[in-house]
């Protein structure tokens, strides 16, 4: 295989593997806790986007005295904590990549 060839068949399989990774992106994948209490919902990257939570999740005992306001706050704060967390991961992770590659960008490690 001479260089030429090399390189094309490099740049198909970084065509194939933003084609995949943006397929992952617009990908759902639901967990459900036990009696389906707490729901999450994660993309195909492990990206969370959002998390449901039943009044029996929060009161067990007594689901009626949970109003609907303290459940979409609590969902929200949790959303918020998530995002925060993973866009810090992702960000450690940026840096400690660019550390190992000298700063080179190299498609689909990050």
């Amino acid at each position: 295989m001479n260089m030429i060839q090399m390189m094309q068949q490099a740049q198909k399989m970084q065509k194939k593997l933003k084609e995949v990774q943006d397929e992952l992106a617009n990908t759902e994948v639901t967990g459900k806790s036990n009696g389906d209490v707490v729901e999450v919902v994660m993309n195909g990257q492990s990206k969370f986007k959002r998390i449901k939570l039943t009044k029996a999740a929060i009161n067990s005992e007594n689901p009626d005295s949970v109003d609907d306001e303290t459940l979409e706050m609590l969902e929200d704060l949790i959303t918020q904590a998530m995002n925060n967390a993973q866009s810090l991961a992702q960000s450690k992770m940026e840096e400690k990549m660019k550390a190992v590659t000298g700063g080179i960008s190299i498609p689909g490690l990050f």
